[in-house]
């Protein structure tokens, strides 16, 4: 039986007054990659930043590893592989530094070798040593990818993380996550807009409305879903109910 990595049971999240999610449920097991579909502004990002542990919802959990982000913030956080956004991270600091302060924040006496291999693949090793606020947005893309990596987690979530890397990086680091899913290391929740990444690479795939999940499928399932919300009729249909 594959493990439940990732368990988001019921939650409910707001802005002040604006409801934005409602009662959002999904589970992802062990070496699925999961991509969470949806127009911009019904939800998606504020679901990631609740797994994140940046929102805490109104109601309802989320377990990661079997550990409660509600209630067992830090040991659900050590489980835990968070790609920020790249405006977040911290412009005075280096390459380096980001990555041996999120260590640090780990538990983690050193770098992964893993994650400094991937960094050569990404040629990401140049600017190690410059700051971060020199960097272009594909060049902070891959940061904050490493970033995520680190202490081998066991839930991967990227929020849109291939915005502004270049073809081969984008694949390098494509490559990478389907080799530690094969592996049974883990799995990855990956918010996108990209159809393509959707059909290529996602084992499920769910549709967010209005801080609703409207849909979720499997691999088999992908292509038309995608279908749908290329033509519109899915949205349509459901916000006409």
């Amino acid at each position: 039986m594959s493990t439940i990595l990732l368990d988001v049971r019921q939650v409910h999240a707001r802005y002040g007054k604006q409801d934005v999610l409602r009662g959002v449920s999904l589970r992802i097991q062990s070496g699925e990659w999961f991509c969470l579909l949806g127009p911009n502004g019904v939800g998606k990002s504020t679901l990631v930043r609740c797994i994140s542990g940046a929102v805490t919802p109104t109601q309802g959990d989320l377990q990661i590893a079997g550990r409660s982000v509600v209630k067992e913030p830090i040991e659900a956080k050590r489980r835990l592989g968070f790609a920020c956004a790249p405006e977040q991270l911290p412009d005075l600091l280096t390459g380096l530094q980001c990555l041996e302060t999120f260590a640090h924040a780990k538990g983690l006496n050193e770098l992964d070798a893993e994650v400094l291999d991937l960094a050569k693949e990404l040629r990401f090793d140049r600017y190690l040593h410059q700051f971060v606020d020199t960097y272009s947005l594909g060049t902070r893309q891959k940061l904050c990818v490493l970033l995520a990596l680190l202490g081998d987690p066991s839930v991967i979530v990227l929020d849109e993380a291939f915005n502004g890397l270049d073809p081969a990086s984008a694949l390098t680091v494509k490559h990478y996550l389907q080799r530690r899913l094969a592996a049974g290391r883990g799995c990855v929740l990956l918010a996108t807009h990209s159809l393509d990444i959707v059909e290529h690479y996602a084992d499920k795939a769910a549709l967010l409305i209005d801080g609703r999940i409207v849909r979720e499928c499997t691999d088999t399932e992908i292509a038309s879903l995608c279908s749908e919300v290329v033509t519109g009729a899915l949205l349509a249909a459901f916000r006409s109910s």
